[in-house]
């Protein structure tokens, strides 16, 4: 009997084109879903008969009560090699083997930049009144060259980040809670001495932060109040590493120029979420990992891990010591 694998969240429906998935014919039926599965029941109900699930980054949680839920289940694989929306012990109660894929850092950069500089331009804006004769110039675009950037991490993806700003001729900065003077030089930034000091001074600051305990609502209303009136904010990493309320009021209030955001509390977002309609907000469905070559990766990888746990040999076991 073939096993069933489910693969959620296709909502370019990609998976079966992204990857060569004929190593498995015959043994596996490959089932893709569309649609995102808004609880957990339907969820559940979906997933009643599969054997193994691929799942994309963080989009769907597996806790506890949904693994239950799931007895045929043997063979979870999430893109990437950190996931913190699954309940590890509770696969491993339940026999399920949970397996990672390799992720490339660039894509998130690339849309850092695309949100940046289309806030800073207004692109948007003046796309749309070209396209419908609306008025021929309306926008004042902000300066990159010789302005700031703050930068709140400098990992992987932060210091890609960085290296662009100084292309751009901009001042760069950067700040998190283990940020060290030696890592700053070595990227070529300068260390702020606190992350007041960043928010203050920058013309442009981007959040690359990984969401932890440590993270979770970085900045509320007291960080926020504290940007400049002319500064924009950019968040491709996690919605609560910033308060979503405290910076619907900014928006509205006109306290800072802009935000480019493209992660949000709830994904995807409901008809009616505030984040729809909120002003000088450049917003994307969280399209930061979504690239040709990442959805590659993902698939044909996946393809690898199901190969190598029929054989007995999982590959990228989760959670990975050095994730």
């Amino acid at each position: 009997m073939r096993l069933r694998c489910a693969v959620l969240d296709d909502f370019q429906n990609a998976a079966t084109t992204a990857a060569d998935w004929s190593p498995l014919e015959g043994r596996v039926e490959v089932v893709p879903y569309t649609e995102h599965f808004a609880t957990e029941d339907a969820l559940a109900t979906a997933l009643a008969d599969a054997d193994i699930v691929v799942t994309l980054r963080e989009r769907v949680r597996f806790p506890a009560a949904l693994l239950d839920r799931l007895p045929r289940l043997r063979l979870l694989i999430a893109s990437g090699m950190r996931n913190s929306a699954i309940d590890y012990d509770a696969a491993r109660a339940n026999g399920v083997t949970v397996c990672g894929t390799e992720s490339s850092s660039i894509p998130p950069v690339e849309l850092t930049w695309a949100l940046l500089l289309g806030l800073a331009r207004g692109i948007v804006q003046e796309n749309d009144a070209l396209r419908s004769g609306g008025p021929w110039q309306s926008t004042v675009g902000a300066d990159l060259h010789g302005r700031r950037l703050g930068l709140l991490g400098l990992g992987k993806i932060g210091s890609r980040v960085a290296r662009v700003g100084l292309a751009f001729g901009m001042e760069v900065t950067a700040w998190s809670q283990n940020l060290t003077k030696e890592r700053v030089d070595e990227v070529g930034v300068t260390l702020a001495p606190a992350k007041e000091a960043l928010l203050e001074t920058s013309d442009f600051v981007s959040i690359h932060l990984a969401l932890s305990d440590r993270t979770r609502g970085l900045l509320g209303a007291p960080e926020l109040a504290l940007m400049k009136p002319t500064a924009y904010l950019i968040n491709t990493s996690r919605a609560a590493i910033v308060d979503q309320d405290a910076l619907l009021t900014v928006l509205h209030e006109g306290r800072i120029a802009g935000a480019g955001v493209d992660v949000f509390d709830t994904e995807p977002l409901p008809a009616d979420h505030p984040m729809r309609t909120a002003p000088r907000l450049l917003a994307t469905p969280h399209l930061g990992y979504v690239s040709r070559a990442n959805y590659e990766r993902y698939y044909g990888q996946a393809v690898e891990a199901i190969e190598a746990y029929l054989a007995g040999a999982p590959v990228r076991l989760l959670p990975h010591p050095q994730a």
